[in-house]
Formats: structure tokens, sequence, C-alpha cells
């Protein structure tokens, strides 16, 4: 083998600066304490029972753990608050709800109230012009007369009283009779209240007749008789045969029933009292 081979090296490699300067240290420190430990030694001979704490250590365990706690506070706290924000959205949820509930039943109650108004005045509405048409047809009707002395010669003749009706006449006279004090509803039809046509057809009825249902239609049901000849049961109008405005029902004795208006309601009056146009006898 030549001089100037080479030879394997059979140390063990250098160990890094960092490793050895900690081991170094925890040797330093081991020695440091032997050396204290056996300077006391002599002295006390007793064993060695307190322990050095090593404060860099604990130190950072302390704080570690404060900002831990810390940290879970503040957890808990932001969590209180969610939970606080969230409780107090669905509370103004439940009250906006019921307001908005509220709201819609006052808005309902308010159209209500204006629809039932509506409906009243557009009825009184109809009900004076009823009257106003009324009032005006017997203005007409008087001028044309000619004078009162006219009007004073509608009379029944003496055969017509209500004493002597029988058959069917009775039946409407007695039902006509004992609708009176009942009220006038325009549109009515009993059982207690009426318009002048309901009237008419319900009494109508007893005897086994329909008649139609409004005035126009009944003042031509029949055939026309003279005032000067009425008997119990003939249908009396006012206005034109055709166009009536208002009937009644014919008792005898000079008189009718009739359903007049929401004043006076089902009355029983005399011939003067308000004279009929013309007169239709069903019977």
């Amino acid at each position: 083998m030549s001089h100037t081979a080479h030879i394997p090296s059979h140390r063990k490699p250098r160990q890094r600066a960092s490793k050895s300067a900690l081991r170094a240290g925890v040797a330093g420190g081991f020695l440091s304490t032997i050396a204290v430990a056996g300077a006391a030694g002599p002295a006390q001979a007793e064993p060695v029972t307190q322990t050095i704490e090593m404060p860099t250590i604990t130190d950072g365990l302390a704080t570690a753990v404060a900002a831990s706690a810390q940290a879970t506070q503040q957890v808990a706290l932001e969590l209180e608050t969610q939970a606080s924000e969230e409780a107090a959205a669905e509370k103004a949820a439940k009250t906006a709800k019921k307001a908005h509930a509220e709201a819609v039943r006052k808005d309902e109650a308010r159209k209500k109230a204006e629809a039932a108004a509506k409906a009243k005045a557009e009825a009184e509405a109809e009900e004076r012009a009823e009257r106003a048409s009324r009032t005006a047809e017997r203005t007409t009707l008087s001028a044309s007369s000619g004078s009162s002395d006219s009007r004073s010669s509608v009379s029944a003749p003496s055969s017509s009283s209500s004493a002597n009706v029988s058959g069917s006449a009775a039946s409407i006279v007695a039902f006509a009779k004992a609708q009176v004090g009942d009220a006038y509803v325009s549109g009515g039809t009993g059982p207690n209240a009426w318009d002048c046509s309901g009237l008419v057809q319900a009494a109508y009825r007893t005897a086994g007749i329909d008649l139609p249902r409004v005035s126009q239609s009944q003042s031509t049901a029949g055939t026309q008789v003279s005032l000067d000849s009425l008997q119990p049961g003939d249908i009396l109008y006012w206005g034109g045969a055709g166009s009536a405005y208002h009937v009644a029902i014919y008792v005898g004795g000079g008189e009718f029933v009739g359903a007049q208006n929401s004043s006076t309601g089902t009355v029983q009056r005399s011939l003067d009292y308000d004279r009929p146009t013309g007169a239709v006898r069903v019977l």
C-alpha cells in the first residue's frame, strides 16, 4: 500500500454547533447545581430537598394561560352579544308582524264601515228620489184635475164596505189589514217590513194569485176600473198605468192599505188622504 493512500477516519462527525452549545449549557448548569450543593453539604449534612424553578419557562406558561382565559372570555362575551342581538331581532320581527296584522284588521273594518255608510247613503238617496218623484206626480195630477172639487169626487160605492167582503177578496183584505203598523223598507217583501208592491204581491198570494213584483207591472195586471166603482181587493195605483210609482189595496169603506214610506210605514188611510190615479181588478 502506498504511504500516501487515504486512510478512512473512524472519528464521529462533528455535531452541530447549536446542539453542542445546548449540551454544554445543560452540563454547566448541572455542574453548577452540584457545586452549590457540595458547598452546603459539609455544613448541613442533609439531603437537598429544595427545587430551583426555571423562571423563564414558568412565566411564559402563566402568560399563555392568561391569554387563553382572556380569549375565552372575549368569545363568551361575543356569543352573549350575538344571542342578545338575535333575541332583539326576533322580538322586533314579532312586534312588526303583530302591528301589520292589526293594521290589516283596522283597514278591513274601515272598508266595511265605508261600504255600509255608502250603502246607507245610496238607500237614503233612492228614497228621497222616490219621494220627490211621488210629489212631482201628485202635483201634476192635482193640476190636471182642474179644481179641488174633483178630488173629493172619489168615493167608494156603498156596496164596497169591508163588512160585506167574502171569498178571495176577504183573504186579501184581511192580510193587508194585518200588516198595518209594519215598517216600510225599499225592496221589502215581509214578513215585518214591506215596500208597496211587495205588500200587494204577498196579499194576493194568500188567495193563490201570483202578481208581478213591481208596481209598474201590477198596475196593468187586471182590468182597469173607475175609482167610483171600486170593490175590496182592487189594486190602486198612483202614476200612469204601466208606469205607476206606487200601489195599494182597496179594503172597502172608502179606505186603502199600503206600505207608504219609511216615515209612516204600512198604514190604512182614506182615499182622500192620497188620491189614486186609477185601479185594476184582478179577481
